[in-house]
């Protein structure tokens, strides 16, 4: 069976649309739906924003539901100039911005794992679905909305994401992260701590984020319309071609 998360059930309604023979389970606070999806067996949860929520999310799924494979699909910031509202990340090593346990260990070390970062899986197929979703852009997207949030031909790179307990909103914050995150390419609250418990339960973890906003000051859209009716198509359309 195949888990997708999202920190938000907007991200994923389009998913949930789509899902067969629909069983929910209840289980502390959150709602765990199992069916099929283009022929696959998958549970689909939203674990609420940030670190912690996701963390003890993915562990009841991982417990509880006997997932082979778990995919994050949400929006999040970019903090480089090559990315714009409407683009793609498909994660490649999930770094903890706000984890700092020096002098014992190194800025951004996981204790104990000693790891600084944690790696997906999966990431040319990944790759693959989302560029043919990219080319059947209009099978899911609606030209009028996405032409709203100025998206005309949205990219897809693969990239690194940092993940922290705070929204990050201003260019001052953007600049010490490219300084002392020099690879990372966009910002979220919770691809690092599904990683992370992932790695430990070795259970294959990918990641899709789609660009939302710059992560700066004058970033000001409509947050549930974008979720609606850009984040969650795409999260249809790029996952409906993985799933092929």
């Amino acid at each position: 069976m195949i888990g997708i998360i999202s920190a938000m059930q907007e991200e994923m309604q389009a998913l949930l649309n789509e899902l067969r023979n629909t069983k929910t389970t209840t289980k502390g606070m959150r709602n765990y739906y199992t069916g099929t999806l283009y022929n696959k067996e998958v549970v689909l949860v939203f674990s609420r924003w940030g670190k912690v929520a996701s963390a003890a999310t993915t562990t009841q799924l991982i417990n509880d539901f006997e997932v082979s494979e778990i995919i994050f699909t949400g929006v999040a910031g970019g903090i480089i100039d090559e990315l714009n509202i409407g683009d793609i990340v498909i994660g490649k090593h999930l770094y903890q911005h706000d984890l700092d346990a020096q002098p014992f260990y190194k800025q951004f070390e996981v204790p104990i794992l000693k790891k600084l970062y944690f790696e997906t899986q999966n990431t040319s197929r990944l790759l693959s679905a989302t560029k043919l979703f990219i080319n059947q852009y209009d099978l899911f997207v609606n030209r009028e909305d996405a032409q709203n949030f100025s998206i005309t031909k949205p990219n897809v790179i693969l990239g690194d994401i940092a993940s922290g307990d705070q929204f990050i909103s201003s260019l001052d914050k953007i600049k010490n992260l490219n300084k002392s995150l020099p690879s990372v390419s966009c910002v979220e609250m919770e691809g690092a701590s599904v990683a992370q418990v992932c790695f430990e339960y070795d259970v294959q973890f990918s990641i899709i984020r789609i660009i939302s906003d710059k992560a700066n000051d004058n970033a000001h859209i409509d947050f549930a319309k974008f979720m609606h009716v850009i984040a969650s198509q795409y999260a249809l359309g790029i996952l409906k071609n993985y799933f092929a």
